[in-house]
């Protein structure tokens, strides 16, 4: 098991994924693709899934895309991003994914950013 299966209790399939914002499988994946969402290889079938914590009822967490694209210019591969956001923080308090479901984007965000540099 990778770390990136340990610190995320909960994957949907990106055919749920699909399901759930009403979409097709193949938007799904242009999500994935242009950085509005991380997917990760988990389980047995290695099979594609995203962290259920990126869906906010019907729609991807607003503050996600943007997020992504600091820590990706930061230089976290999608696997290293959804570890951090997902990794609690003491200084925080709690876990990044927690604190931008909560509205404080911009701190993660300046917190993504610092660690580029």
């Amino acid at each position: 098991m990778s770390n990136v299966e340990t610190v995320v209790s909960e994957w949907l399939p990106l055919p749920d994924v699909a399901e759930i914002l009403d979409v097709s499988v193949t938007r799904v994946h242009a999500l994935v693709k242009d950085g509005s969402l991380l997917a990760a290889r988990v389980g047995e079938r290695s099979i594609r899934a995203v962290p259920a914590g990126f869906i906010d009822g019907d729609h991807v967490l607003d503050s996600l895309r943007g997020t992504i694209t600091v820590l990706h210019d930061a230089g976290f591969e999608d696997d290293e991003a959804i570890v951090w956001l997902y990794t609690a923080d003491d200084s925080l308090p709690g876990r990044p994914i927690d604190a931008l479901r909560e509205g404080r984007k911009t701190e993660i965000r300046r917190r993504a950013a610092a660690l580029g540099w």
